[in-house]
């Protein structure tokens, strides 16, 4: 079992362990009324197992979650505009720092988000789906770095960290989408296979971080525009966690 010392990181979980108790007992709320009623419950997002492994040859990390059903099969449907976008993701929480992807130094869960939203493309520098388009294929499931913070005005708990523009302390990677929060679009291999979902990072890219703790995650969250009490991007349902109280008990496999 992890033991976590950082204070920081215990209140996020025990924050984050209240909210999962609601929103995996709840059936419905207002807020992500978007949600497709079918994702919960859904096999395809289910948690069986998890890992990170790094393949010293190649040095290159797999992260891996399996579930009981098809790994991104289940996708949301379109909102039509970008207040209310739903956002599907399969997430993995990790004790990486800020500083080892990219941002600056802040306060935060580092976390690899896999997420699937038809209503808007936030990878304009890459062309997932290979249309010549780069800004149509937010529905084709693609890699983002996130930082997460707790926010309890919204069912799940959770957020992606906001900052302010003017604020010249914060950093991002230059692969960024250019929204106001601590988001990259690193255009890591996503894959999805049966049961599995999977994407590949060169170890260059986490500053040869090879050895750390992680958990795993499905989530529905939902972008806000219109109300300053509510996260640009929030987590407002959690589905299933590998570990099932985010202790981030896994450890990478050499």
């Amino acid at each position: 079992m992890l033991i976590v010392r950082n204070p920081y990181f215990m209140k996020m979980k025990n924050l984050f362990i209240q909210m999962v108790a609601i929103t995996m007992a709840t059936t419905s709320f207002a807020q992500g009324e978007n949600e497709d009623p079918s994702f919960a419950g859904s096999p395809d997002l289910m948690i069986e197992s998890t890992s990170v492994t790094y393949d010293s040859e190649l040095e290159q990390l797999v992260f891996t979650i399996t579930v009981k059903g098809e790994a991104g099969s289940s996708i949301p449907k379109a909102a039509g505009q970008m207040d209310g976008a739903p956002v599907l993701g399969y997430v993995f929480p990790t004790t990486l720092k800020s500083t080892d992807v990219g941002f600056n130094d802040t306060e935060g869960i580092v976390a690899m988000a896999l997420t699937s939203h038809p209503d808007f493309d936030d990878t304009p520098l890459w062309d997932e789906n290979n249309d010549r388009d780069y800004a149509n294929d937010g529905v084709v499931w693609h890699a983002h770095w996130v930082v997460l913070t707790g926010n309890e005005t919204i069912a799940g708990g959770l957020a992606v960290k906001q900052f302010n523009t003017d604020d010249e302390s914060v950093v991002l990677p230059p692969t960024n989408p250019g929204m106001p929060m601590y988001m990259d679009s690193p255009g890591y291999s996503v894959v999805t296979k049966g049961n599995r979902i999977m994407v590949i990072i060169p170890k260059f890219r986490i500053r040869g971080k090879t050895d750390f703790r992680f958990d795993a995650v499905t989530a529905y969250m939902q972008v806000n525009t219109s109300r300053p009490d509510y996260p640009l991007l929030g987590v407002y349902r959690v589905y299933s966690i590998a570990s099932g109280d985010l202790s981030l008990p896994f450890s990478v496999t050499h």
